[in-house]
């Protein structure tokens, strides 16, 4: 007579479960992702909090500035001027001599708006306070 041996190895019994290990892997990537610090860089902009128009007069000679869309960029007082380091002396010159001029920022439609950041940026650097931003009224 024959005898067999009951030595039959079940696949499933020699393989580890994974499960928990992956439930614990899982909890330690959401753990260091919500944990992970981004310093995200910003520049505090104060815009009016209404929808409605507000026109106020201005003085007869405030300090104008204009943000072109094509070179050069910067204009001071009507006058374009070729880069931006002259222009901040010359914005820096002007405001120091009339601090009591309110400033005026024009800026064109189609104008970049890295150039604006940048000079709201500087004058808030400079502690120089920009009165009024001239917008286009909205057709719509």
């Amino acid at each position: 007579m024959i005898k067999t041996h009951q030595s039959v190895i079940i696949d499933d019994e020699l393989k580890p479960d994974l499960t928990p290990l992956l439930d614990i892997i899982f909890i330690v990537m959401v753990f260091l992702l919500l944990t992970a610090s981004v310093k995200l860089q910003s520049l505090e902009v104060d815009l009016p909090q209404t929808e409605t128009e507000i026109l106020q007069s201005t003085q007869s000679d405030p300090i104008t500035i204009n943000i072109t869309a094509n070179a050069p960029y910067w204009a001071l007082q009507g006058k374009p001027i070729d880069d931006w380091s002259s222009f901040k002396e010359q914005l820096l010159t002007e405001a120091r001599a009339n601090p009591d001029k309110p400033i005026v920022i024009g800026a064109d439609k189609t104008g970049s708006v890295e150039n604006m950041l940048k000079l709201l940026a500087f004058l808030q650097q400079n502690q120089i306070k920009a009165t009024q931003l001239l917008m286009e009224k909205d057709k719509s």
